[in-house]
């Protein structure tokens, strides 16, 4: 067990921030993980996994643990479907790719979202119509009061809009070391009327898509809109969709007649929250080293050296700018630290 002092965290962070962890530890096992979490000499402790849903503001004066636990196994299976046990560690992307080529379908539709797999569950990722709790069995977490594992199913999750329990009273209080889901092995339930997907299903001249074309057409629109990490960094979308009541919409339309919504029930709509942000002018606009993306409103970039305190500084006037516009809250999707 190797413990190692202040270490830059630019490379655990998809945003490319650059703050330092005074103390840092990567685990690779469960038994690992649990003597890290009873460091009595390492009171102030950070969970680190895939670093893609989070904004550093400020260096770390405590021990970060980064969650590197890996591996994937098949629990269980029928003609029909297959159960698989998936370690924390493993890059989503990457288990939805083994999923693909193995021909596991139901979240062919979240390809190409960043992070890890055990950051996944804590806000329910979503796209293009498919969520993570369609799929979720159970997850096992160590709980850090006890220090023992626990298994979470679907329903213990309470899973919502971008939300679960681990985002509500068990914050702060769960370390996830792997997640189970149940997949498709025939007859799989393609979900390809949402968003851009039929288009550029049509623009790839496919007619009969497979798990395997869906993905790609996904693949293909997020990175026609999102920029690449690697490249410049993001966190993906920032902000969640705002969800308002259906005589609030009403109201907006009369101003704004082109605003797009989705209805969620018989009184609630939720409104795209990337329209809401172009409309207020942001879409593009470049402060400097950090801005708005130029194809995709709901991204906020680090162009190369931005602190964490500019893109959280961008994030408030934006909410506060929709705010005084449409009347509109428009919550962070990231964790702010």
């Amino acid at each position: 067990m190797s413990i190692k002092q202040n270490i830059s965290l630019k490379s655990y962070n998809t945003f490319g921030i650059d703050v330092s962890a005074k103390f840092f530890i990567s685990v690779s096992s469960i038994d690992e993980l649990k003597q890290v979490l009873v460091l009595k000499e390492h009171p102030n402790k950070l969970i680190l996994g895939g670093g893609s849903n989070m904004l550093l503001t400020k260096d770390f004066e405590g021990l970060v643990i980064h969650i590197n636990l890996k591996g994937i196994e098949i629990i269980s299976e029928t003609d029909d479907f297959v159960t698989v046990k998936v370690n924390a560690g493993e890059n989503w992307h990457a288990f939805v790719l083994w999923c693909i080529n193995n021909d596991f379908g139901g979240i062919e539709n979240l390809s190409l979202i960043p992070g890890n797999v055990g950051t996944a569950p804590i806000q329910n990722i979503g796209a293009y119509g498919v969520e993570l709790k369609d799929t979720f069995v159970s997850c096992e977490a160590i709980s850090l009061d006890t220090k023992t594992l626990k298994t979470f199913t679907k329903v213990d999750c309470d899973f919502g809009y971008r939300n679960s329990i681990f985002k509500q009273h068990a914050k702060g209080k769960y370390i996830l070391t792997n997640v189970t889901f149940k997949l498709s092995k025939t007859n799989h339930q393609l979900h390809v009327n949402y968003g851009a997907i039929k288009s550029q299903l049509e623009i790839m001249h496919i007619a009969h898509p497979t798990i395997q074309d869906v993905s790609k057409a996904v693949i293909a629109i997020r990175k026609s809109k999102l920029p690449d990490p690697k490249e410049i960094g993001n966190s993906g979308s920032f902000f969640k969709n705002p969800v308002i009541s259906k005589s609030h919409f009403e109201t907006l339309l009369q101003n704004f007649p082109d605003i797009p919504s989705y209805p969620i029930s018989e009184d609630e709509v939720k409104i795209p929250a990337g329209w809401l942000i172009e409309k207020a002018g942001f879409k593009g606009k470049r402060f400097g080293d950090y801005g708005v993306h130029k194809n995709q409103a709901l991204v906020l970039v680090n162009y190369g050296n931005a602190k964490g305190s500019d893109i959280l500084n961008l994030s408030t006037l934006i909410q506060k700018t929709v705010k005084r516009l449409f009347d509109i809250s428009i919550e962070a999707e990231v964790n702010i630290l």
